[in-house]
């Protein structure tokens, strides 16, 4: 699949969220979170959310495929610890899909492979029209 075709917003490339793998089921992307001085488990004041949505919205989109969009979504964040250099790795994996629904778990680890955030997210699915 080629990945500049995915769908991206004006925060996640504020952000500087890269998608690195995309198939049905499984997404994965980076960010970067150099100097970062949030709080306990934020990163860039909320920014684990905004890259746990958009990896689990993207691979739901995969996976409900042409003729249908995601009408919408709910997130719940579970903050381990904040990283403070490098890169995080966000990884949504399938957990569920039905006609309307697809729930997607999502982990996200600093590049010492620590884990700073788990989510899922539940993204509901309509036909076009």
């Amino acid at each position: 699949m080629d990945l500049s075709l995915l769908p991206r917003s004006a925060l996640d490339d504020k952000l500087g969220i890269v998608i690195t793998e995309a198939e049905p089921g499984r997404v994965v992307a980076t960010m970067p979170v150099e100097g970062n001085t949030q709080p306990f488990g934020l990163l860039h004041g909320g920014a684990n959310g905004v890259i746990a949505e958009t990896v689990g919205s993207v691979a739901a989109a995969l996976q409900a495929g042409p003729g249908f969009t995601i009408v919408g979504t709910e997130l719940s964040c579970t903050h381990h610890g904040s990283a403070t250099s490098g890169l995080v790795t966000a990884t949504a994996t399938k957990i569920h899909q039905g006609r309307q629904l697809a729930v997607y778990d999502i982990r996200i680890v600093d590049e010492t492979g620590r884990p700073t955030c788990t989510a899922r997210l539940t993204c509901m699915i309509r036909p076009v029209g």
